[in-house]
């Protein structure tokens, strides 16, 4: 059978093989070296109390893209590869993304003092293919962060799916929740668009936490044995080995423990910009959620908020954040 392609899908594809040739191509080097308060703060962050990286003036390997990453307004200088093929997949009307893959290989730890430079190759173009969330491309590239006398620090190989987001005859729900809540009794029944695009995976493993959703409930799995709690569910606990689980009701109270607010890129069903926060639960959990019912600029560290369950179809139900006191 003979292949066709249209001339927007021939115009992708030799973009994407003409930033391919280009081969590995060197960034400017960090703003600034690897130094003490960023790793502090960093190791905040992440909850982690592991002093070595201190004390030996060393950086957690996770932050090796921490230290290149050239932040919203980039500069010509800051350009790479990837630019040219991502904002030809907007112009071809595939303004949809979400990661699908990122690995990472850590050769040494960065040393306090030194100043990286990434180095970035194309890897390529593969598509059109038919997913969920629409048709796309999936984008690869590769980052190399090297450090004094060339020498390689760490790697990163990251996969994007760029898509074209599905029309829907009704639009979906605003990023402020402002969906109807589901009563503790049940779900709500008001008709919702056909379907809401972002999905999340629901299998053994997670099948109680959106039952529980779907009854108003904010259910923590717990080890049936140790009785330790954790989220995200899993198959074994942590602690003590066991695949017994059970699971315990959270009272749905939390405090931002951090967030970030998105402004771009757009994101199918969702209107920009809204906040993604981690949640930190009474019980001893953090949660990632959707902060909704205020402005973004009012969400701060520390902000209480409740539970809240919004229907985004007439199928999914999401748990969301609200203030405490609305």
């Amino acid at each position: 059978m003979t292949e066709t392609r249209t001339s927007t899908e021939d115009g992708l594809l030799e973009i994407a093989e003409k930033q391919a040739a280009l081969g590995e191509v060197r960034g400017t080097p960090a703003a600034d070296p690897v130094n003490i308060p960023m790793i502090r703060h960093w190791l905040d962050a992440m909850g982690d109390t592991n002093r070595s990286y201190l004390d030996k003036g060393i950086a957690p390997p996770a932050m090796a893209q921490v230290w290149t990453m050239p932040g919203v307004r980039r500069g010509a200088k800051d350009r790479s590869p990837v630019d040219d093929v991502l904002a030809a997949l907007d112009a071809g009307g595939y303004t949809g993304v979400v990661a699908t893959n990122c690995e990472q290989t850590y050769h040494r730890h960065a040393r306090v003092g030194e100043r990286l430079t990434p180095a970035t190759r194309f890897s390529g173009l593969s598509g059109p293919k038919r997913t969920a969330l629409g048709d796309g491309y999936f984008a690869t590239w590769n980052v190399t962060w090297y450090g004094e006398g060339d020498e390689p620090v760490a790697e990163m190989m990251f996969r994007v799916l760029k898509f074209r987001p599905r029309r829907r005859r009704e639009s979906p729900a605003p990023a402020t929740g402002a969906a109807s809540p589901v009563a503790a009794t049940g779900p709500v029944t008001a008709a919702r668009p056909a379907s809401y695009p972002l999905r999340p995976a629901q299998n053994r493993d997670t099948a109680f936490f959106w039952e529980g959703v779907r009854q108003g409930e904010l259910r923590v799995q717990s080890c049936a044995d140790c009785g330790r709690l954790r989220h995200p569910p899993g198959p074994v606990c942590p602690s003590c080995r066991s695949a017994n689980r059970s699971y315990v009701v959270a009272r749905g109270e939390g405090t931002v423990f951090s967030y970030v607010v998105h402004h771009h890129p757009p994101v199918p069903g969702r209107e920009t910009p809204f906040v993604v926060a981690v949640v930190e639960l009474p019980e001893g959990v953090r949660i990632v959620g959707n902060v909704v019912d205020c402005p973004p600029d009012a969400v701060g560290i520390g902000m209480e908020l409740r539970a809240t369950y919004r229907a985004m179809d007439d199928e999914l139900i999401l748990p969301m954040w609200a203030p405490r006191e609305s």
